[in-house]
């Protein structure tokens, strides 16, 4: 099979996918929309968007045992690109309950985000999620759920709901440092996190391309894939680190208008 012929035929439109998007955009609309809150619907699409680019495009064929480094490029989109685009579309005034407001619990939260991405690539459960279909569904939805609960003190719509800005920058440097190592244990050591990536079983009859035009070796892959949660992910961090640092600015900077005033 060639790259072109790839790209074009290896989408998985499972219904357990279709169902979770239409539930969401379901709840979406009669829990916002509906009631003349101000969502931001396309900020809501494209947060289903990368779910649908990572859970039924061609990178989750590829995710699936041919390539560690797109197992990786769906883990980033599903635990830090979609849950922070998703807060970012709800409505100012959805709160979270009484007893997580005001940014309780961010360690609890930070430990959720970050341990997700240490907690599946255990070598045993990376490998089980790969090779099953029904585990891999349970990783997908966990992975969307730590995101949104690590994401939720950055990003809630209720500024009262929110860490300190100055919280918050430790916070995240603290996930990229989490992040950091665990992308140099899989880049520069021996580690290997996901050793079902060595020998893919070619369904697809994939793998002579991968292997050939694109000239992507097992060590290139496992390579790739460290470099992707050590770099991107922490590029991600660091802007919402730059968000937090404007944040903390500018609410010095009102209360020096109203100290003036």
């Amino acid at each position: 099979m060639n790259t072109w012929t790839f790209l074009t035929t290896a989408w998985t439109w499972s219904p357990e996918l279709i169902l979770g998007c239409c539930a969401a955009t379901a709840a979406y609309y009669l829990l916002w929309l509906k009631r003349d809150r101000l969502g931001r619907p396309g900020l809501f699409a494209a947060s289903l968007a990368v779910v649908l680019l990572a859970l039924a495009s061609p990178l989750n064929v590829l995710a699936e045992g041919f390539l560690f480094s797109a197992h990786m490029l769906q883990h980033l989109a599903l635990l830090l690109v979609a849950p922070a685009i998703l807060l970012l579309s709800l409505p100012p005034g959805f709160r979270a309950p009484p007893g997580l407001r005001g940014g309780a619990w961010p360690a609890a939260s930070w430990a959720c985000g970050v341990g997700a991405m240490w907690f599946w690539h255990v070598p045993a459960l990376c490998d089980a999620a790969t090779a099953s279909r029904a585990i891999h569904g349970v990783q997908s939805l966990s992975l969307l759920v730590m995101g949104l609960v690590f994401w939720w003190p950055i990003f809630a719509p209720e500024p009262a709901d929110r860490i300190a800005p100055w919280r918050g920058v430790a916070y995240l440097f603290g996930a990229c440092l989490a992040c950091t190592t665990l992308g140099i244990l899989i880049t520069l050591t021996p580690i290997d996190v996901c050793p079902i990536f060595r020998e893919p079983v070619d369904s697809y009859g994939i793998l002579p391309t991968i292997r050939g035009a694109w000239g992507v070796s097992a060590e290139r892959d496992r390579e790739i894939g460290g470099l992707l949660m050590w770099v991107p992910m922490c590029a991600i961090y660091v802007g919402a680190i730059v968000v937090e640092i404007a944040r903390w600015f500018g609410a010095a900077g009102s209360g020096e208008r109203e100290g003036v005033s």
